[in-house]
């Protein structure tokens, strides 16, 4: 059974995920390929002590980067916007933006 923090990795801190934090109570975050949304969810009342109303995971493809003449692949990753239910508190891991 995946622990909370392997199964959300991070916080996406972006313009748009501020953005939709602000305007629809939806928080983003990074999480684990193999992870599934009834994970995610319970990871996320676990960890922030808040209660989800639903999660939507995106598997997002990695980037070709190039360094001169060598090309390589940024890795694929699973980001989830999870929506909290009506009258629950937003919970705040950014400071100073």
């Amino acid at each position: 059974m995946p622990t909370t923090y392997t199964v959300i990795r991070r916080p996406l801190i972006t313009e748009k995920g501020l953005g939709v934090k602000e305007s629809e109570g939806t928080l983003v975050f990074d999480v684990a390929p193999n992870a599934s949304k009834t994970e995610v969810k319970q990871a996320v009342e676990a960890l922030f002590k808040v209660k989800v109303a639903a999660v939507r995971t995106a598997n997002v493809l990695g980037k070709e980067r190039r360094r001169g003449k060598f090309t390589g692949f940024k890795p694929d990753w699973k980001k989830a916007y999870v929506k909290l239910k009506a009258g629950e508190k937003m919970p705040e891991y950014v400071s100073n933006l």
